[in-house]
Formats: structure tokens, sequence, C-alpha cells
């Protein structure tokens, strides 16, 4: 399991949204790495974004307009199968809030992989920082903390292993006091807000990432929806909802439209020498959209 951070095999393909607002808005319909999928009878969006080790916002922002309960048999979705890594990438695991994805680097040179991530609801987001994996468990118990008992006063002192503990089958313990990195017993919360700050995993991605995480592996968490690389000899941008954002397309509500702090000078740093290539509507097109899929913002090299 385990997303591929990159790849060249990935479709590019001219993305529509509904209307041909892509083609308003930019001279032509922006170039997209991403894989589709044809909608099949009794599927929903949350089944198919696990099936592809995907976060349900995610494929959400992808597919506005599509009812990610009953989409219509036949749809063609688009997948962000591909993740531009956040910089800088270091040698641990990153979570990065910006796109609810955990990165997993074993070694500098290495090829990364990136797991869908459920993370901290409204109140509950947490703080850039660097931290290790402090323990490693198991089949862990639970105990809830005043604050969860607080809401759910009916809940035991203990919730020992077994299907109704949140933590699922396997817990990274992280030097942050009662946060983790951990499977759940819900996996429809993963690729969502929904915790009270820990980071939940697919039960079939923890199981893949625990025996490859040692006690003591760094642990970067930052907040990065925009992210930039060069791929084919074109540079390429992925924006994610931000974590408000992200709320509104899950409720299905319209997004808020906000800036991306910094984003032109993320751009022009990361093009160098390129950037009078930068073809700047299909960043303004990408920075209002947050599809969740890398647009391409250069066009290839000759």
């Amino acid at each position: 399991m385990g997303g591929r951070v990159r790849t060249l095999a990935a479709a590019a393909l001219a993305l529509f949204l509904s209307g041909g607002s892509a083609a308003a808005e930019a001279a032509e319909p922006p170039v997209a790495m991403a894989a589709s999928h044809i909608v099949a009878p009794g599927e929903n969006l949350e089944d198919i974004a696990r099936a592809n080790d995907l976060g349900f916002v995610e494929v959400m922002a992808a597919n506005p307009g599509v009812d990610p309960w009953l989409p219509a048999p036949g749809t063609r979705l688009i997948l962000p199968t591909v993740h531009l890594p956040p910089q800088p990438l270091r040698p641990g695991l990153t979570a990065n809030l910006g796109d609810m994805r955990l990165y997993w680097l074993r070694a500098p040179g290495a090829e990364p992989l990136s797991f869908p991530m459920g993370i901290g609801r409204e109140g509950w987001s947490l703080r850039s920082v660097t931290t290790r994996v402090v323990g490693k468990r198991v089949h862990p118990t639970w105990t809830p903390p005043p604050s969860i008992r607080a809401e759910k006063p009916w809940l035991p002192a203990v919730v020992p292993p077994g299907p109704d503990n949140p933590l699922g089958d396997y817990s990274l313990d992280l030097g942050l006091g009662l946060i983790r990195i951990h499977g759940t017993n819900l996996p429809d919360g993963v690729g969502r807000r929904t915790s009270h700050g820990c980071l939940r995993l697919y039960p079939e991605d923890i199981a893949h990432l625990f025996p490859q995480v040692g006690a003591g592996t760094r642990v970067t968490i930052i907040d990065q929806p925009a992210k930039l690389a060069w791929i084919g000899g074109a540079l390429w941008l992925q924006i994610n909802p931000d974590q408000g954002q992200a709320d509104a397309v899950e409720d299905r509500k319209p997004m808020p439209i906000r800036p991306v702090a910094g984003l032109r000078e993320q751009v022009i740093a990361a093009a160098g020498p390129a950037a009078d290539r930068v073809d700047w509507a299909e960043v303004e097109w990408a920075e209002r959209h947050r599809p969740a899929i890398p647009i391409r913002i250069t066009p290839p090299a000759k």
C-alpha cells in the first residue's frame, strides 16, 4: 500500500470542470496529472477513495459537483493519484495537514511513499512542529482523555484492543503527549478533519507502515497546501483545499476563495531561470479551484 508521491506513468489529461470554467479562465484547458475511474453501480466516493488509497476530501475536490454518496453510474471521475512532495522532504515521516497526507521517506534519494490521513477537526488542529516516534504499540489500549470524556461521558475509563478501539491495531506514539499516528476503527474518517488531533491512517496503510518505522524516527508536521515539482521538463503545481476549505468541500458548500500565502514567490523560486515560461493564468486557476491534482504551469521542455 501507499501512494507513489510522483510518477511519470500517470495519465496526462485535459481537465474540464462543469460549465467549461477551465477553458473560460485559461487560454487552454489545464493539463493535469491524474488517473480516471468510471463509476460502477453501487459505488460511492468514499469506497472509491479507499480502494485507491486516497482521502475522501481530495477525491471530492478533484470532482466538484459529483454527489459523493450517489454518483451516477458511468460518471468519469478524476482520481488524484499523484502527490507532489512537500518541501523540504527530509528522511522520516512528514505529516502535511495541507493535503491530509503522511509522507514516508526512508533515506535521502529513496522513493517516498504517501498515505491519506485523517486530521484534527476545527478547534483540534495541530501546529507545525518537529517531534519523534517515542513508542510503538500493537493492539494498543486507549484511555480516553478528560476532554473526550467530557464530550462522551458514557465512554469506559479504558478501551481494550478490539473493534471498538479508535486507535485500531497499531499506534506510533509521538513526543506530543496524547497525539499519535494510528489506525482506526472508523476508516471513513481518513482524508477528513474528524479527529481530536491524532493522525489516522487506513488500517491497511498503518499495517504496511508500522514495521518500517522505528522508535526515534523524525516526524515533521507541516501545513503546506501548495506544492511544486519539475517532472518531465515541466513545472507542475498542486494545490489542495486548506483546512477550512476542506470542511466546505466535504459539506458540499461553496468553497471560500482564499489566496495561498506567498504562492507567487514559491512559483518563481521553483521555476528559477524558467520563470518567464510560467503560465500565470494556470497558476491562478489552480489557486482558485484547488483541485488537489498537479497542474502543468510551464510548457514542457523542447
